[in-house]
């Protein structure tokens, strides 16, 4: 019997010792987590609004920029964005005192 006890004695010494481990890898995981969502929340509070609207479009006009939009790897919506961004920009540059 002398024998069983030292054995389960070494088997639970081995088993704390795996569990305090255990616990403090969780705690390590848990602070990562922590710090993975407290910067997506910065980031979040840096993007700017974004505002949605109602945009009615002829349909021809439509399947070209969804073509378009494909040979971009863009979305639909993203391929939108990005030419009005660039309009906006061009539209700036070719107008001397415009502010918008």
């Amino acid at each position: 019997m002398a024998a069983g006890n030292k054995a389960s004695q070494l088997n639970e010494t081995s088993l704390s010792s795996r569990e305090r481990k255990l616990l403090a890898r969780q705690e390590e995981l848990d602070a990562l987590e922590n710090e993975i969502c407290m910067r997506e929340k910065a980031l979040k509070s840096r993007e700017p609004k974004r505002k949605q609207i109602i945009l009615r479009i002829p349909e021809t006009l439509h399947r070209e920029i969804v073509k378009w939009s494909e040979e971009d790897f863009r979305s639909v919506n993203g391929q939108i964005e990005y030419l009005l961004t660039r309009s906006v920009r061009e539209r700036k540059k070719n107008k001397t005192g415009y502010n918008l």
